[in-house]
């Protein structure tokens, strides 16, 4: 199985269609066995999809996700645990013990509207205009 989280600088990143890293866990028998950091390219959004399908991801924990990320996500039969938040390694260790503290139901809501400067998705900060936090703070 391999599970990927958003990622940036060891946490969860809270906005999947800005992400610009993904740590990519290759788990056998419950246990990570190996880890990497891959760079999207500066891929986004709908094109994450295809970009964790092509390296053969299973499950995906993020931060904020919109409807059409989570849409391409199943299409590629990724398994989507959203509004994870905190330390990327721990999030994966919680998601293999059964305890990934998640919300099934987080939205990126605002997709469709300008993501110019002072957009902020994972509302990290005051200026902008934030998604709920994402259930993170």
């Amino acid at each position: 199985m391999k599970i990927a989280v958003t990622y940036d600088n060891g946490q969860v990143f809270q906005h999947f269609g800005h992400t610009e890293q993904f740590k990519i866990y290759e788990v056998e028998n419950g246990q990570v066995v190996s880890a990497e950091v891959v760079d999207t390219n500066g891929q986004g959004h709908g094109a994450l999809g295809g970009f964790l399908a092509g390296q053969g991801v299973n499950v995906l924990i993020c931060g904020g996700i919109g409807g059409g990320a989570r849409n391409a996500l199943a299409a590629a039969g990724i398994q989507l645990f959203g509004g994870a938040c905190g330390d990327a390694d721990a999030q994966v260790a919680s998601f293999l013990t059964g305890s990934l503290n998640y919300n099934p139901d987080v939205m990126c809501s605002h997709h469709g509207e300008s993501h110019g400067e002072g957009h902020n998705c994972g509302g990290h900060g005051d200026q902008g205009h934030g998604c709920g936090n994402h259930g993170c703070h």
